[in-house]
């Protein structure tokens, strides 16, 4: 075998008991998207999903050393997308049983993570290769070198060791045409079949969270918000499509041959063109497959009321909104577009008009917040009473320009010595340290995301909502998920 892609498990660290039942199982995209690239190129390739599977690290390790291929590329990736550096202590552990197998094969880590810290990544973690950049023509070139034709000095984006020297190569091209080098994701390399979405996506069914599938329709964001790491892999911000075709060419394959109805959409911004959301959706309303979507918009993307329409006539039955803050000071210190209090509103009410559910985002803790605004922020929440909310602590996530700004300025980080590591950048784990501001510590803003959770799904009127438009089988099922909460380091620290 020329190529194994792995996906490392890290979902009982990354999200504790949530993992067991509430959080998606999602497909790897990006494995995905990379396999079919190398399948083109008749390269052997297989994947190993260790998360669908739920393999422990020892037993994926194992299967890594029984497969002998000839290149291992770890795909330290995550069901957000700036999940990466979270998932690196989960690939660390499997690398590390292997090490203990006795396994001489050469490996390759990328991600976004890989990719914002490269030669730290190669300093610090076990693995032959890192990968700077998207990946595809890293691993091609890499493979070559590998099979004996071609020089290590000659592979794009790659860092390597040479004696006790660390070597960089010169980026690798960022891949021009989708569709015709990634057409589409290699679905028949994995089971579909063990594949879950998220609890809410399937509110109105909650038996019916199989069926699921994620489909990158673009790559990158247009936007530079300063808590974000998501183009650290492409270099810088931009934005690249597949084509309606292609998209559309994708879904009918994913219905026809693997019987889907939910998807998700991960792209960073997926409503953002009208024209071609537009055609994607005239092209799902005429094929009626019944499909259930949800896909991330903002709030100053959704002005067309035709194409909002449109989406909920398409399926897409819920869309991701991110709020981040009440106040408009702290959106701005992050440039979290030119939006204030009553364009939320207003959109969000709009939107909700035509039928389509919201999960709205919100963040704790950003640089310029203080007890009161993350206060309003809350309260803002309650008001809005979204059919979902996401409560995010503020994260300096490597390859954000927070993180540059949390390092320039001395800011403790989950990765400073002593420290928790790469997991405490999860907000689910036990070891989650976010950000601290000027005025409040780590743990305040924390306990304040923590608690806000709680307040919201507990809330009577968020209660009453769920039931009258999902049914009392939903409103119980919120009532148990708010019933168990997170373990936190710093609680069992102060009870000890």
């Amino acid at each position: 075998m020329d190529v194994l892609l792995v996906t490392p498990p890290s979902r009982l660290q990354v999200y504790q008991g949530l993992a067991s039942d509430l959080a998606a199982i999602e497909p790897p995209v990006w494995s995905g998207l990379i396999a079919q690239f190398l399948l083109l190129r008749r390269c052997e390739v297989a994947m190993l999903d260790a998360e669908a599977e739920g393999l422990t690290h020892e037993q994926t390790a194992t299967r890594i050393a029984e497969a002998d291929a000839r290149l291992t590329v770890f795909v330290v990736y995550g069901q957000q997308p700036s999940a990466s550096t979270q998932c690196m202590p989960g690939a660390r552990k499997v690398a590390d049983a292997l090490t203990r197998l006795g396994f001489d094969g050469a490996t390759l880590v990328l991600g976004t993570h890989a990719s914002a810290l490269p030669e730290r990544t190669l300093r610090e973690e076990p693995y032959t290769y890192v990968c700077a950049g998207e990946g595809p023509h890293t691993i091609l070139a890499l493979l070559e070198h590998l099979k004996g034709r071609g020089a290590l000095a000659a592979v794009p984006g790659l860092w390597y060791r040479d004696g006790d020297a660390l070597r960089g190569n010169t980026s690798a091209p960022v891949i021009a045409d989708l569709d015709a080098e990634l057409p589409r994701q290699a679905w028949e390399l994995l089971d579909m079949s063990r594949y879950r979405a998220h609890n809410w996506h399937c509110f109105h069914d909650l038996g019916s969270r199989g069926s699921y599938a994620s489909l990158q329709t673009s790559l990158g964001c247009p936007f530079r918000c300063g808590f974000c790491c998501i183009n650290a892999p492409f270099g810088g911000s931009g934005l690249r499509v597949w084509s309606p075709d292609t998209i559309i060419g994708q879904i009918d394959l994913l219905v026809e041959r693997y019987g889907i109805r939910n998807i998700k959409i991960p792209d960073e911004m997926f409503v953002l063109n009208p024209r071609r959301i537009k055609d994607i959706c005239d092209r799902l309303i005429e094929r009626n497959y019944g499909l259930n979507i949800w896909a991330y918009a903002r709030v100053d993307t959704l002005n067309d009321p035709v194409m909002v329409a449109k989406l909920g006539r398409a399926g897409f039955n819920w869309l991701g909104i991110g709020v981040e803050s009440a106040s408009d000071h702290v959106r701005d210190g992050v440039t979290k577009g030119r939006f204030g209090n009553a364009d939320i509103v207003e959109t969000i009410a709009r939107v909700r008009d035509t039928g389509i559910n919201i999960g709205a985002n919100y963040i704790f803790g950003l640089p310029d917040d203080t007890l009161g605004t993350m206060r309003q922020t809350l309260d803002l929440a309650l008001s809005l009473n979204t059919e979902w909310a996401n409560f995010y602590c503020a994260m300096a996530y490597p390859g954000s320009p927070l993180y540059q700004v949390a390092r320039a300025k001395g800011w403790a980080l989950p990765d400073d010595p002593g420290g928790p590591g790469w997991i405490g950048y999860s907000q689910h784990s036990y070891d989650c340290l976010p950000l601290p501001t000027e005025t409040l510590s780590a743990i305040q803003v924390l306990d304040f995301r923590d608690a806000a959770f709680n307040e919201y799904f507990a809330n009577p009127d968020y209660l009453r909502l769920v039931e009258r438009k999902f049914g009392p089988a939903v409103m119980a099922h919120v009532r148990e998920m708010t019933a168990s909460t997170l373990s936190r380091r710093h609680h069992d620290r102060k009870s000890a």
